[in-house]
Formats: structure tokens, C-alpha cells, sequence
């Protein structure tokens, strides 16, 4: 059990392929967390996709063990976050679950469209943020003018900027010292009535719904009967514990910790992103301020090849929803394709992705219609 003056919530903030994936391999790896034979590169993206396409999707935590110049040991939650504007929904949620956020530049290209849209983002959630330059090993890398755009644009200041590379690992000891000293500590009442965020959620075959939680206040522990204020449904707690970067159960989780919680929960619809759970006996605990919960931009038809596939259509999309909240689908019907759905999508990419997930996780086979907006 950590107290909360000794964690560190952060997560990394960057444009595209400025390297945000690979720092946290370094952040692993320098802290130990993932041991010499079961390192690879971008580890925290398992997903076939980001893994061929070289881009994150999701966004993924993982819990650092950090003994820092100071003699102290510290727990620093890492979240790592996407780049591309489609999936900026899902930095926005990370947000909510951290204090501090590593605002990562790279040294050649300087400051990009997202630099500036994650930095306004974790701006308008109250975080500390450090800016960061990498890939200052490059020979075209140009680090004293990408900080004053960082100053100019962002406005920090240009002499607090760090310099590392992620992919040789220097700088990463001077980026976990500036954790530390930068980050506030967790606020929270570690002896309060628990109250907990829920700002992620995948399923599972064997285990059911698992939820990825930020405890904000009290302690959560196994067997405790918990209370989910949005969907007003009861469960009993029956596993807890850390990403480190696989799942290592726990007894307790306490005020300003991030972990999943496992509740037998067999519905998917019985689970929203961005719920609060709290005490079963202290159901009346006040919730946590949710996410915006975003617009579609783009939308299209997914039909069935096979008319006959369309309730496994159905559940595998409820499936998916669950664990990305920021598309949605409603049932309609074509005169030439028979039953489908009607989905909204944040953008063209985020369409692509998901079309590809379900005919690789679901084995469905699938016809689209041509995408629309609404104007």
C-alpha cells in the first residue's frame, strides 16, 4: 500500500510519431518494470493493428516502481495516450485519471497541430505539464527553437524544457526526477468514503467486464460490496490490483492509486465509462464530474455479408462500444442489404480501425456503405 505523497499520476501528451509510445518503453525499462526478456518495442500497443500501423488507439496504464535520487520510493502511473485527432477522446479520459502530463515535442519537427490541441486539453483539466523534447539525438534536430516555439505557442517557459531520446534512453533519468518534483501528489481523502473513477473498460470471455479505475477518495478492497452510480447496479469485488504492465492482483487499492477492478460482471451494458463507484452502504457518496461525451463526425453502414450474422453483429458491437465509448450505432434496414446498423465514427481513421476490429476480433464479414456527414 502507497501512500498517497509518494504517487505520481502522469501521462504523455504528443503529435503523432513524436515518440510517445517508445518513452514509455524507456520510462519501463529504466524503472525495471518489465524484465530484459520480455521487453519489445512499443509494448503497451498489444493490439495487432497498433502494432502494424505503428500507431496507439488506445490508451494504456501502466504502474512504474521508481526509487528516486532522494533515497524514496515512488509509484508513478503511466498513462500512454494516442495521437491522431480521431482518438483524442481518448486522451481527454486519461486526463481526468492524472496530475501531471508529459508534453512531448520532437526536436526536428517542433510543435504540431496536436502538441497544441493535447496541451489546451490538459490545460483545461488543471494539469502540470513538462515539456519535453525528443529525438534530440538526430542530426536535424534543432533544440533551442522548438523550446521557444514551445513557449510561444504553449506558453511554457523554454528553459524548463527537458531533452532526451527515447529511443537510445538518455535524458529518461532527468525525465522521472521531473515527475517526481513537478507532478503534485494525488488529492484525495485516503480515510474518506470511497469514490472511484471509471475511465476505461474491456471485456473479457472468461472473466467478464473489467474496469479500469483512478480511486479519488478511500480505499477500495476484495469482497467489499461496491454501488455503480450511473447504472444504480450492485457487485461484490473479486479481484483488484495494478498494470504493471500485465494485471498483478493486489488486497487494496487506496486514495490516488489507478488499477482494474474485476466484479463478475457479466453485461455489457450494465458498465459506463466514466461512472463513479462507491460504497454499497454509502450509496448516497456524491459522484465524480464524468467526460463530455463526444459527437460523431462521420457516419456509415455495416451490414452482414451473411443476413444470418447480424445478432453477431449486434453483440460485437455493443462489445467494442464498451471499450471505445466514442462510437455509436443504431439498427436500420436497406433495401438492397437487408438489417444493419447505422455507426458514427469521431473521423475516417477511427472508421477504418474499427471496421478492422470487428472483422478481425469478431471474424465477421462485413459491407459498408459509403461514409457520410451530417451537415
Amino acid at each position: 500500500m502507497t501512500k498517497p505523497d509518494k504517487i505520481r499520476n502522469f501521462c504523455i501528451i504528443a503529435h503523432i510519431d513524436h515518440g510517445k509510445s517508445t518513452l514509455a518503453d524507456r520510462l519501463m525499462e529504466v524503472t525495471h518494470t518489465v524484465s530484459k526478456r520480455d521487453m519489445q518495442e512499443q509494448l503497451l500497443d498489444d493490439m495487432d493493428l497498433e502494432r502494424e500501423r505503428g500507431i496507439t488507439i488506445k490508451a494504456k496504464s501502466v504502474s512504474l516502481d521508481y526509487v528516486a535520487d532522494d533515497g524514496e520510493t515512488y509509484l508513478l502511473n503511466l498513462i500512454d495516450t494516442p495521437g491522431h485527432v480521431d482518438f483524442s477522446y481518448e486522451v481527454e479520459k486519461s486526463l481526468q485519471a492524472c496530475e501531471g502530463a508529459l508534453l512531448l515535442v520532437d526536436a526536428s519537427q517542433g510543435v504540431e497541430a496536436q502538441t497544441v490541441a493535447n496541451a489546451h486539453l490538459a490545460e483545461q483539466a488543471n494539469l502540470e505539464m513538462i515539456p519535453v523534447l525528443n529525438k534530440v539525438d538526430l542530426q536535424t534536430s534543432r533544440p533551442e527553437e522548438v523550446a521557444m516555439e514551445i513557449e510561444n505557442t504553449v506558453c511554457l517557459p523554454a528553459e524548463d524544457a527537458l531533452h532526451c531520446s527515447a529511443k537510445t534512453g538518455a535524458g529518461t533519468h532527468e525525465i522521472l526526477e521531473a515527475i517526481v518534483k513537478h507532478v503534485p501528489a494525488p488529492k484525495g481523502e485516503p480515510d474518506g468514503d470511497l469514490r472511484a473513477l471509471v475511465f476505461d473498460s474491456v471485456f473479457d470471455d472468461y472473466r467478464g467486464v473489467i474496469l479500469y479505475v483512478r480511486v479519488v477518495d478511500g480505499s477500495k478492497q476484495k469482497r467489499q460490496k461496491i454501488f455503480m452510480k450511473g447504472t444504480q447496479k450492485t457487485y461484490e469485488v473479486l479481484e483488484l490490483g495494478h498494470m504493471k504492465p500485465t494485471m498483478r492482483p493486489c488486497d487494496t487499492l487506496t486514495s490516488g492509486e489507478v488499477g482494474y477492478v474485476i466484479c463478475n460482471i457479466k453485461q455489457l451494458q450494465d458498465v459506463v465509462v466514466g461512472d463513479t463507484l462507491v460504497l454499497d452502504k454509502k450509496r448516497e457518496t456524491p459522484a465524480l464530474a464524468g467526460f463530455r461525451v463526444p459527437k460523431p463526425m462521420v457516419f456509415c453502414g455495416l451490414y452482414p455479408t451473411n443476413p444470418g450474422d447480424f445478432e453477431d453483429l449486434r453483440k460485437s458491437l455493443a462489445k467494442l462500444s464498451l471499450n471505445d465509448s466514442s462510437f455509436t450505432f443504431e439498427a436500420e434496414t436497406s433495401d438492397a442489404l437487408g438489417f444493419g446498423f447505422r455507426c458514427g465514427f469521431l473521423g475516417l481513421l477511427h472508421m477504418n480501425i474499427v471496421q478492422e476490429r470487428l472483422e478481425r476480433e469478431e471474424d465477421l464479414d462485413l459491407v459498408q456503405t459509403a461514409p457520410t456527414v451530417v451537415y
